[in-house]
C-alpha cells in the first residue's frame, strides 16, 4: 500500500463528514456503537462528486493505495481513501481501533475470517463472502475484524475509511497481519 498525505484540498462536502464524525467521536461511547454511528455519517456522503477531489481518487499500478484526507488534531481519528486498481489486495489483516468503510465508486470484495481456537494456537476460518457495491458501508471494531479486501472487478475502486485512531502517526490502520489460511 501506498500512503499519501494531502489535507489542505478537503472539499466542502468532506469537511462536513468530518464535522459528522467529530460529533460522534466527541460522545465518547464505545468503540462499535461509535462505529455504528459513524458509519450512518458517512453512508450519505459515498458516491457523491463533491467528496473528494480527482487527486484523492488517484491509484498506483504497484498497489492499493491510501490517500490521508484527515487527521484530528488529537489522533482521535482519521478519514483516508483506499483505491484500488483492478486486481489489488490487501493481506488478511485485522485494525488498531474500530473502523467504518464505504464504496465511494466500483466494487470492492471482501472475505472475512474468524480467529478460532486450535490446540495449543488458533487458525483463521473463512465466515463470509461479501461484495460490497457503491454506497455499501461496514462498521468493525476489534476483536473480530479479520478480513482481506481486494478489487475483484474491472475498474477502479474508491472506499473511504474512517478510523478511530492518528494514521499519521501510525501509517497504517493495520494492527496484525495474517496468513492466508491454506482453505481460502
Amino acid at each position: 500500500m501506498t500512503t499519501t498525505a494531502s489535507l489542505t484540498s478537503a472539499t466542502a462536502r468532506l469537511r462536513a463528514l468530518v464535522t459528522e464524525v467529530r460529533d460522534v467521536v466527541d460522545r465518547g461511547l464505545p468503540p462499535e456503537p461509535t462505529a455504528r454511528l459513524v458509519a450512518a455519517r458517512l453512508a450519505p456522503h459515498l458516491g457523491t462528486p463533491d467528496l473528494l477531489t480527482a487527486a484523492q481518487c488517484e491509484g498506483d499500478p504497484g498497489r492499493y493505495r491510501q490517500h490521508v484526507l484527515h487527521a484530528e488534531p488529537d489522533g482521535a481519528f482519521s478519514v483516508v481513501s483506499l483505491v484500488w486498481l483492478p486486481g489489488q489486495a490487501t493481506p488478511v489483516h485485522d485494525h488498531v481501533s474500530w473502523c467504518v468503510t464505504g464504496v465511494h465508486r466500483g466494487e470492492e470484495h471482501e472475505r472475512r475470517y474468524e480467529l478460532v481456537p486450535d490446540g495449543a494456537s488458533a487458525r483463521l476460518v473463512a465466515t463470509q463472502d461479501v461484495v460490497n457495491r457503491l454506497g455499501a458501508v461496514a462498521a468493525f471494531a476489534p476483536p473480530g475484524d479479520i478480513h482481506l479486501v481486494r478489487n475483484g472487478g474491472s475498474g477502479t475502486a474508491v472506499s473511504v475509511h474512517v478510523y478511530g485512531a492518528d494514521i499519521t502517526r501510525l501509517g497504517t490502520s493495520i494492527r496484525r497481519v495474517y496468513p492466508v489460511p491454506v482453505d481460502a
